[in-house]
């Protein structure tokens, strides 16, 4: 939050008039319009000073709006100017209604590569104009370059199917539902269905690129060639072909008669009206990758187990470390953060962070996607709460997890207690459910909020989002939130289980775990149900749990899964080296 947002707005308007344009609506997105962005796409940042992955912006010549989720409330606050921008809350107040009241009749700018033909249906009944280069990019003099990392082969003993085998799969898919081809603009499709990963983004091992799919199991991959080693050319096939992406246009235009599937939710504007230009028939349909991409095979299941066994190590190395860390003072959000990433570090298979670490000691921890930088690090005091969110990538899994700590050395608040023992029922409530097949997120979200709405509290984000195979630790299609599509959970999808609760200027609570979706039998049913199985192994802080607050089977999961959790770990800690980690965890998983 700089005079430079200032000048960079005033510099945005400028282009706005002499392009004859009255407004211009600023998704945070790109061509893929997935949650991560690389930083050559980070826009909204740009004008605004917002670095949060959900954000929607309009400026018009004489007021600007900035829209986020519950997540970034705080945030947003923090990284705006009030001067410069309203805030408002995307859900409660969102863009297409600001539009229709301060800018119906205008001339409304449009990046038709940065949003979807649903995204743009919002806006109906406004002026829209298409533009063909971005404004921002005219402003943007240090605007970083394209990231060009090499897409390289996944495992087959990761991935656990050949990419020639899965191609096939979905061509039977397309031939069923009468389509010639698929376009593919999810960076995390074509890892799954090519058996690919890369570099272009922080943290989600993806190469960005498009790719169609045909009906006869051959595809075109659009990517620059030198992100294309040979041995990924060697690698892919002779039924795939990789193309310049500035070519993509004319193969669009050669689709014309062709029946191509396209989701007009996940896919830009952009495509569709090249498409209906071309003449070809568009078959509005979701992408054919996501939900096989989401259930995982008994591959890459096994993988998840083995990679969340890995990271408890490291867990509970660095809760170890905590435990006489945080009350002796002297370490901060930064340290800790760091502290956990070299445990991490440490093990097999390991690439990096999943995202960047939400390390928040007191107040921070209230903001729901806190980051810690250089300029907001605070030391972590004794006798706060501290909340750490993180996960790891390894070539067999991702993982994202999230405890909540009682610094000490003194007892925690009765009243904090409370509500981590609220937040921890939820927790279990929804662990614990059994639930018959057709059942979607959105009916199961309720199971995790029931403690905390009997005391009339709440949080104001999603219970639990899908997550990848060595891919984006945020993964749909399918997601446990009031807000998530209704699509039912199937075996081999992993999502998680996070609720929390949030004190503004004071604490904020998440405990998350990994579960894995899998068939519950029921001998003397025909009908098919489903639970959840617990892939994250690390206990919870009994310091902030109030047993006598515990139902009575709430408690009996607690116990065990702490059994469960103390035999995993200890096969993998050396005696002699972690000593201090065993003693720790031998008392952190102790009956209650």
């Amino acid at each position: 939050m700089t005079s430079d947002h200032a000048a960079r707005l005033e510099a945005l308007r400028e282009v706005l008039r002499q392009r004859d344009l009255e407004g211009f609506l600023i998704p945070r997105s790109d061509e893929h319009l997935g949650e991560y962005v690389p930083n050559h796409s980070e826009r909204l940042a740009f004008i605004s000073g917002f670095s949060g992955s959900a954000g929607f912006a309009i400026v018009l010549l004489d007021r600007a709006a900035i829209f986020s989720d519950g997540r970034y409330t705080l945030q947003l606050q923090a990284e705006t100017d009030g001067a410069l921008w309203e805030r408002l809350h995307l859900i409660e107040n969102p863009p297409e209604s600001w539009a229709r009241m301060h800018a119906a009749g205008l001339k409304l700018g449009y990046d038709p590569w940065l949003i979807s033909a649903d995204g743009l249906k919002k806006f109906s009944g406004l002026h829209l104009v298409p533009v063909t280069a971005n404004p921002i990019d005219e402003i943007w003099h240090e605007q970083p370059a394209r990231p060009m990392a090499p897409a390289l082969p996944h495992d087959l003993r990761y991935a656990g199917e050949d990419a020639a085998a899965k191609r096939e799969r979905l061509a039977q898919t397309l031939v069923s539902d009468g389509q010639d081809a698929a376009l593919l603009t999810d960076p995390a499709s074509l890892a799954w269905l090519f058996n690919l990963r890369g570099a272009d983004l922080a943290f989600t091992p993806v190469a960005l690129g498009f790719a169609l799919l045909n009906a006869d199991a051959s595809a075109t991959i659009f990517m620059a060639r030198e992100k294309m080693p040979p041995e990924t050319l060697v690698y892919l096939g002779n039924h795939v072909t990789v193309a310049p992406p500035e070519t993509l246009p004319a193969a669009l235009a050669a689709l014309a008669g062709k029946t191509v599937r396209y989701d007009p939710s996940t896919m830009s504007i952009w495509f569709k009206t090249k498409l209906e230009s071309a003449g070809a028939v568009i078959a509005e349909a979701p992408d054919p990758v996501a939900l096989p991409r989401a259930q995982k095979n008994a591959v890459e299941q096994a993988g998840a187990r083995a990679a969340h066994l890995r990271d408890g190590v490291a867990m509970v190395r660095f809760l170890a470390w905590l435990s006489t860390a945080a009350p002796a003072g002297g370490e901060t959000e930064l340290s800790a953060a760091d502290q956990l990433l070299k445990f991490r570090s440490q093990g097999a298979h390991f690439r990096g962070e999943s995202f960047p670490a939400i390390s928040g000691a007191g107040e921070h921890g209230a903001i729901i996607h806190y980051r810690v930088t250089p300029d907001s690090n605070r030391p972590i005091k004794p006798d706060e709460v501290y909340l750490i969110d993180s996960g790891g990538q390894y070539d067999d899994g991702t993982t994202d997890i999230t405890r909540t700590i009682w610094t000490g050395p003194n007892a925690a608040p009765a009243s904090i207690k409370d509500h981590v023992t609220r937040v921890l029922a939820g927790h279990i409530a929804l662990t614990t459910t059994i639930f018959p097949e057709g059942v979607a997120g959105p009916h199961l979200d309720s199971f995790a909020r029931g403690a905390l709405w009997q005391s009339g509290l709440d949080y104001d984000h999603g219970t639990g989002h899908g997550v990848g195979s060595y891919l984006s630790v945020h993964e749909g299609p399918a997601g446990i939130s009031r807000a998530a599509k209704s699509v039912p959970l199937k075996p081999g999808m992993i999502l998680s289980n996070e609720p929390g609760y949030y004190l503004p200027g004071a604490y904020g609570i998440r405990l998350e775990n990994l579960v894995l979706v899998q068939p519950a039998e029921f001998p003397q049913t025909e009908r098919k149900f489903l639970r959840f199985e617990t892939l994250t192994l690390a206990p919870f802080d009994r310091a902030l749990i109030d047993p006598t607050a515990l139902p009575a089977a709430s408690l009996i999961w607690l116990n065990q899964y702490h059994t469960r959790v103390r035999e995993a770990l200890t096969l993998f800690l050396d005696p002699q080296n972690d000593a201090a980690a065993l003693e720790w965890l031998r008392a952190a998983t102790a009956p209650i």
